[in-house]
């Protein structure tokens, strides 16, 4: 295990050794099962983990076991716990679907194995260049204790023979609504798409989007987030149901999209829409699009506790996830639709023939029509604003 010596000694940890080379990991790996910790909300996610399962055990002896989660919290809980108990090998968690604040829990508390992204092979293709998405999650550097596996950015989806000309931006979208009272609504905001659609807003209403990028201060989070309240009060009775009441997730709100009960679901996966057209969940007229001003985006990145009972299975998944061919799959509308992570100045002339002859959708936006990506905030800012929504509107 690479974790830094200080970090060990921080928390007491005893560091077992691990292969040194890679032919020494795949060895080790064999027979392996990989507790894989992800969302299972999303059928289509669920789909590609058990088909990487499946390729994964006819090359190289490793199995995926998909532990499906409705909050990757519940997986952290369980390394906290175990460590303590102090179950410092032999964890339950192999590897975790991971993102912002659970990142950061993870890695000051000194639970991740690590750092392990440069002796991925497939690391190679990816841009880890300082400052790099693919290095830095919701502003936190990544330092090696995460590997990247799929892009994510915010979408807004209509269906266009309902609604011609969508609102670009969210103060026009207060105006839509403020039209056509009970036509919009949002995940609730317990839920990660509820609490990014108010990210979104707040990046497109506060006055300096610049302060998003520290930690939420008191007087920070005061200031930065009035007009987003502001703008929430003049939306909440024009939404559906006056704002009562929430859709659990986008899975949800994209079912009433299809049913006509209203006219707007949204994503964190720009061909989310269009897959879901293709497997007839959605008509084929909806449209999915970023905000003019740019939206929210991120990756999403696995990351491997440092208890964990198979590091050198779940190294292999890692590293699986990032081949050029597993990520032309993952992009491909009709198995996933999840953008790749890979750098495409880094790949060579077959891995980029297999992009460019993805199948394509009317729904899916191109790069270009995606425009500028907004940084995630400071991890501190969503979790204050999902608890600053809840006392203002549920309590």
């Amino acid at each position: 295990m690479r974790l830094p010596l200080l970090a060990a000694l921080a928390t007491g940890i005893a560091l077992p050794a691990l292969a040194e080379s890679w032919d020494d990991t795949v060895a080790a790996a064999k027979g392996q099962t990989v507790y894989w910790n992800a969302w299972g909300g999303d059928e289509r996610t669920n789909d590609f983990i058990a088909w990487a399962s499946d390729e994964l055990e006819a090359e190289y002896g490793v199995t995926i076991q998909q532990v499906k989660l409705t909050d990757t919290a519940e997986a952290v809980t369980r390394v906290i716990a175990e460590k303590a108990a102090g179950q410092t090998m032999g964890g339950s968690v192999d590897m975790i679907w991971i993102n912002g604040a659970n990142f950061l829990s993870m890695k000051e508390q000194g639970l991740l194995h690590g750092p392990f992204l440069h002796d991925l092979p497939n690391a190679k293709y990816l841009d880890l260049s300082d400052g790099s998405a693919a290095v830095v999650d919701f502003t936190i550097p990544t330092e090696g204790y995460e590997s990247p596996w799929r892009l994510a950015k915010f979408v807004l989806t209509h269906d266009s023979a309902r609604v011609a000309e969508p609102p670009k931006s969210m103060a026009a979208l207060l105006d839509w609504s403020k039209a056509n009272p009970g036509r919009v609504t949002h995940p609730a905001v317990s839920n990660f798409m509820g609490a990014t659609f108010l990210k979104q807003a707040l990046s497109e209403l506060t006055p300096d989007a610049g302060v998003l990028q520290g930690e939420a201060t008191d007087e920070a989070f005061a200031e930065a987030t009035a007009p987003l309240w502001a703008w929430y009060d003049d939306l909440r009775p024009t939404l559906w149901r006056e704002g009562t009441t929430f859709p659990e997730n986008e899975s949800v709100l994209q079912q009433m999209l299809n049913d006509g009960e209203v006219d707007f679901a949204m994503a964190f996966d720009p061909a989310a829409a269009a897959a879901a057209v293709e497997r007839g969940l959605l008509p084929e007229t909806v449209r999915s699009y970023a905000p003019e001003g740019g939206s929210i985006g991120n990756i999403s990145f696995v990351a491997i506790p440092y208890n964990a009972a198979h590091k050198e299975g779940a190294m292999v998944v890692a590293n699986f996830l990032l081949d050029p061919a597993t990520q032309a799959r993952a992009q491909d509308i009709t198995v996933l639709g999840s953008y790749s992570v890979l750098d495409p100045a880094k790949l060579d002339d077959e891995a980029g023939a297999a992009f460019a002859a993805l199948p394509s959708s009317p729904a899916l936006p191109t790069n270009e029509a995606l425009g500028r990506t907004l940084n995630e905030p400071h991890p501190s800012w969503m979790t204050r604003i999902a608890e600053e929504w809840a006392r203002r509107y549920t309590e």
